[in-house]
């Protein structure tokens, strides 16, 4: 571990900065409020940049902030001002929340002492390393998107006190509803404590997600107000119950934001920890007006202290980067073995955890699916956009629909590699929630207060007769029916499958594709009102996925028989059960598929996974095989007949029965 922050000992209190060009660095010392500063003691230059004091008889719960002096020239880069109180970048706690006030931002000549406006870090003595176990998750399960605030601040079950909070993870009807749903690991959305954007005060909004952050240890008191044992037992009580935990981390940027931006942290020790173009700009390629410079070595072992910190203390599965492409990127070009990639496959410490990139950004180099190194996932946005295609009608997207159910293999089969490292997504955070993607052919973000000018504009998306909320029966059911559909194919698919919470259940936000500012109903699980029925169904698709082992399997569909096996793992049928040829394939018109599954090692069965894109019914003809038969394979209540036409925007699951089966079960049958 760095020996930067605050370092609780049983004498005293080490406290240690690092900046290379500031001419002097204090920290100054609160009363247990936190809101009076008792003492400013001068650190004292060591080596190579790090500023350090050893503040004797202070101890665990002190409350601190630094200050920082030297040149002010933002149009360089450089904002000291020792009237600035700048937290810890390797602060573990904070004593409140950051809330965006203007007077954060003025100039050195206008502004007074910042301290009555800023949180104060807390010292922290950390409890006692938890002994390494391997994570739970592994590639080809689901995870489970989880806004920690909007999940459970509607929960009848969990008590008022503890909505919100990581700690209601661990409530009973949380984790029997994780269960119910074969939940592999919670992708935890940013717990670690951020700020609102400027501009969100003044429309009484507040950024409901948290990829705003300040620095990169410290959790947020609103989400976690027990601090680091909070996380860890809740990851050791999800853990206890099967499930893992991702912490979904934001290492991009800061809310300092741009050269307008409030000076909080890391702006205010060194212009090294961002990153700037040639004429000293800040670079912005994150779109939020900063980027953080993590080719620089300093920068590189925050991060990896960071990783540390939260398996050595929390005991999570792994971490999921947003904007990864910036974790990579060294002298503006991506690097798929870059030194702070390099370092995290390598690390004693986190070699082991799952890790997974959002492989996008707005910089030069940007997009990068697919270019990430094992044993990284990543998440799949021609998934999304192929499947949504498909289900909204487009034509000739039959093949696209092929590939994506087979791993994507034309993204992810390079340099040798015979796994898929997808992760499939149909809906995510951010864009339309998966109910909405069948209600709603336009984005609906009036409420964000940016005339409904901001989110995406094209969003694949569809409606079915009626825009928006519409009682008709008919209408009801064909979105109904759209979301099972969409539901069936993601976990029909080979790869690590992602699910946003609430999706199972229908979750609204009327529109709404951009809901980041929205922390009320707008984004809050609305548990009373849920489609349990869709819930159930849901349900069954994870029983499925998990009882078939071709379903969950990771590596790529070759249509070859794997060693030990006469059946090729997979077929691609046409409706009437013979083989796609290339005309079939690239029949524009063609909105129907059959996928047999088989070939896998002890299990005889095969899976036949039938897709009517069509609005029209369908007659499906399966082959055959001797001493089998097929039958549903999910236990919905409702008779999967194929010898009736399968009606329109439906996908049904078939799974192979021996015959000898049959007989038993008929015979007990009649013996009732």
């Amino acid at each position: 571990m760095s020996s930067l922050g605050a370092i609780v000992t049983g004498e005293g209190i080490r406290f240690a900065a690092w900046s290379s060009i500031a001419r002097r660095l204090w920290v100054s010392i609160f009363d247990e409020q936190g809101n009076r500063e008792i003492q400013r003691l001068e650190l004292q230059p060591e080596s190579e940049g790090v500023h350090a004091l050893f503040g004797a008889g202070l101890g665990p719960g002190t409350r601190y902030g630094f200050r920082a002096d030297g040149d002010y020239a933002p149009e360089r880069g450089l904002w000291f001002d020792p009237d600035k109180l700048l937290i810890d970048p390797y602060a573990i706690g904070i004593d409140r929340p950051y809330a965006y006030d203007w007077r954060l931002a003025q100039r050195r000549s206008e502004g007074a002492d910042t301290a009555p406006l800023m949180p104060k870090a807390i010292a922290t003595a950390l409890p006692k390393p938890l002994q390494a176990a391997p994570p739970l998750f592994q590639p080809g399960g689901l995870v489970y998107e989880v806004p920690v605030r909007a999940f459970t601040m509607l929960h009848p079950d969990v008590p008022e006190k503890l909505r919100g909070t990581i700690a209601a993870l661990a409530h009973p009807a949380i984790l029997e509803h994780l269960k119910k749903l074969g939940v592999g690991a919670v992708e935890l959305m940013p717990v670690t404590a951020s700020i609102d954007e400027r501009h969100l005060p003044a429309l009484g909004l507040r950024n409901a997600w948290g990829y705003n952050p300040v620095t990169f240890m410290a959790l947020d008191p609103r989400l976690v107000p027990g601090g680091i044992m909070e996380l860890r037992n809740t990851v050791a009580a999800l853990r206890e119950a099967g499930i893992g935990v991702i912490l979904d981390l934001v290492f991009n940027h800061t809310g300092e934001s741009d050269r307008l931006g409030p000076t909080l942290s890391l702006r205010g020790f060194d212009k090294a920890y961002y990153r700037h173009t040639p004429d000293g700009r800040l670079a912005n390629d994150t779109g939020t007006g900063n980027t953080v410079a993590c080719d620089h070595p300093v920068v590189q072992e925050m991060v990896l202290d960071t990783l540390r910190h939260f398996v050595r203390h929390a005991g999570v599965d792994g971490f999921r980067f947003d904007l990864a492409p910036i974790l990579g990127r060294v002298e503006g070009a991506f690097d798929p073995q870059a030194p702070l990639l390099d370092a995290m496959r390598e690390d004693a410490l986190l070699a082991d955890r799952v890790l997974i990139a959002e492989p996008w950004d707005i910089g030069p180099d940007g997009y990068q699916l697919g270019n990430f190194l094992p044993p990284f996932l990543e998440w799949n946005d021609k998934y999304r956009d192929d499947v949504r295609r498909f289900w909204r009608g487009d034509a000739g997207m039959v093949g696209a629909l092929a590939t994506r159910l087979a791993g994507s293999s034309d993204v992810f089969a390079t340099k040798g590699q015979n796994a898929s490292r997808t992760v499939n997504f149909i809906a995510a955070h951010d864009g339309m929630t998966l109910a909405d993607i069948v209600r709603y052919e336009r984005k609906h973000n009036e409420a964000n207060g940016e005339q409904n000018r901001d989110g995406h504009n094209e969003n694949l998306s569809w409606n079915n007769g009626v825009e928006g909320d519409a009682d008709e029966p008919a209408v009801a059911i064909a979105r109904l029916n759209d979301q099972h559909a969409l539901l069936a194919i993601l976990f029909a698919s080979r790869g690590t499958i992602m699910l946003t919470a609430g999706d199972e259940f229908g979750r609204t936000q009327h529109g709404n594709n951009n809901a980041y500012a929205q922390d009320n109903e707008i984004t809050w699980l609305d548990w009373t009102g849920r489609d349990q029925a869709l819930e159930r169904y849901t349900a069954l698709l994870s029983t499925l996925r998990r009882a078939v082992p071709a379903l969950a399997d990771t590596r790529f569909l070759a249509g070859r028989p794997p060693a030990g096996s006469d059946m090729p793992e997979v077929a691609w049928l046409t409706e009437t059960g013979v083989p796609l040829d290339e005309q079939s394939w690239q029949d524009p018109q063609r909105h129907r598929l059959v996928m047999i599954l088989g070939g896998v090692a002890n299990d005889e069965r095969r899976l036949a996974v039938l897709v009517n894109g069509d609005r029209r019914a369908s007659m499906f003809t399966l082959p055959g095989r001797e001493g089998f038969f097929w039958a549903p394979a999910l236990e919905t209540g409702v008779a999967a007949d194929i010898s009736r036409p399968v009606s329109g925007r439906t996908v049904i699951f078939m799974i192979e029965r021996a015959a000898m089966q049959a007989g038993t079960r008929e015979k007990r049958n009649g013996g009732r």
